[in-house]
């Protein structure tokens, strides 16, 4: 299976530390968040990987290249002008045929992503979400989910939640759904989710998962990482 990491946005609610880089190469201990994210892709054996880059693209390439020195296969497709999460995704698998797996490259998480694989080929639908469940449920795209977790309806950013089952902005796609995606500005939870109800499960995962949207989810997160390193060091 390939990859898309989206890691084209400008990572303003982290401003100052952004002014000079971009989000995904902020460090989380001692490396950048988008590395922990192409390890993670590794581990569950994806080295094929996409990567939409936007804002400092140059920064990005120059510091992975290839990919070759961790062992994955990248390439790059860099926006022009903001291309939206779907725009940019679509530009980025512009000649993907098969099922394909797109991740956030400015977040951090530790899912399972051979399980999230598996779960949607056994439900055979357009696109799998990874949901997380979540504090503050208004910042993100909401769910409300059946008992085999079709999505029965997905709201952006609610005022007025009706559950805590967030999308964490993962998903697993078949190639169909770039057929889709109109060309231009192009957002998945407002332009394109919409269109294909029934088509789109969700599976609330285990493990960690933030979204690093603001400098106290930063600092926590690299909190969570220095004590689960330590935990692991001491086993």
């Amino acid at each position: 299976m390939k990859a898309v990491i989206m890691a084209g946005g400008k990572g303003t609610r982290l401003a100052p530390l952004t002014n000079e880089t971009p989000k995904p190469l902020m460090p989380i201990i001692n490396k950048p968040i988008l590395q922990y994210i192409i390890e993670l892709l590794k581990k569950h054996g994806i080295t094929d990987i996409s990567m939409s880059l936007g804002y400092m693209a140059g920064k990005i390439i120059e510091t992975f290249g290839n990919g070759k020195d961790l062992g994955v296969n990248l390439r790059y497709s860099i926006e022009k002008e903001p291309l939206g999460t779907a725009g940019g995704v679509k530009a980025a698998a512009e000649n993907f045929k098969e099922d394909f797996l797109v991740i956030s490259g400015d977040a951090f998480t530790d899912y399972d992503l051979s399980e999230l694989i598996s779960f949607h080929k056994n439900h055979g639908k357009l696109v799998t979400i990874a949901a997380a469940r979540v504090k503050d449920p208004s910042a993100f795209g909401v769910m409300l989910l059946n008992g085999a977790g079709k999505v029965r309806s997905f709201i952006e950013k609610p005022k007025e939640p009706l559950s805590n089952i967030a999308s964490t902005g993962i998903y697993v796609m078949k190639s169909e759904i770039l057929k889709k995606i109109p060309d231009g500005f192009c957002d998945f939870a407002r332009d394109v989710f919409p269109k294909i109800k029934g088509q789109i499960y969700a599976k609330v995962m285990n493990g960690y998962w933030s979204d690093i949207g603001t400098l106290l989810s930063y600092y926590e997160t690299n909190y969570h990482v220095a004590k689960e390193s330590v935990a692991a060091a001491t086993v």
